[in-house]
């Protein structure tokens, strides 16, 4: 139990930058956008920033597995 009270002052502490970073190399999101009014999807890092944009979900998703990460899905 201590170890857990230990963690969450730990994480009380965390600025919102050092939440920002957590998952910046493992993590990507997609999102849907439009593009020259066509649908499309961007993919963009855990901390927000664009990395690029494709024209399938399916392949969205595919670019980030394919580069060693997770992919979450952005409503």
């Amino acid at each position: 139990m201590m170890m857990i009270n230990d963690t969450h002052s730990q994480l009380r502490q965390l600025s919102p930058q050092d939440f920002a970073g957590f998952g910046l190399g493992d993590v990507a999101y997609v999102r849907h956008v439009e593009v020259d009014g066509t649908l499309a999807f961007a993919i963009h890092a855990a901390d927000g920033t664009p990395l690029s944009v494709v024209a399938e979900r399916d392949l969205a998703f595919a670019a980030i597995v394919q580069n060693d990460m997770e992919p979450v899905s952005v409503h």
